[in-house]
């Protein structure tokens, strides 16, 4: 799975002349969108496999990204940014479906 965190945005905050210096707020906004479209990715993969070792490689992976979606809703809601700012989710699940979700497991 890819990973998505970067140190380089937060050793090297500075932007150049046209974009603004990225806020560890918007690091986190961004990390919880990509973390959805993970997760849409794998309960697709997984949708779409029938050999039996692809199965449990899905079910981990979901296992994994909804483990890493918790703990940013949990950093979110530290910073309380998740409440005043709603997710815009045209093209991935919304957020409130997610947590709701059963986890699967092997």
């Amino acid at each position: 799975m890819k990973t998505y965190f970067s140190l380089k945005g937060i050793l090297n905050p500075v932007g150049n002349a046209e974009t603004p210096p990225r806020t560890p707020r918007d690091m986190l906004l961004d990390d919880i969108r990509k973390t959805q479209c993970a997760l849409e990715t794998a309960y697709s993969g997984f949708d779409n496999v029938t050999d039996p070792d692809l199965i449990d490689c899905y079910i981990y992976e979901v296992n994994s990204v909804l483990k890493r979606y918790r703990f940013l809703l949990q950093q979110a809601e530290r910073m309380q940014l998740y409440e005043e700012s709603p997710m815009d989710s045209s093209d991935c699940y919304d957020s409130k479906s997610l947590v709701h979700q059963p986890m699967m497991n092997a």
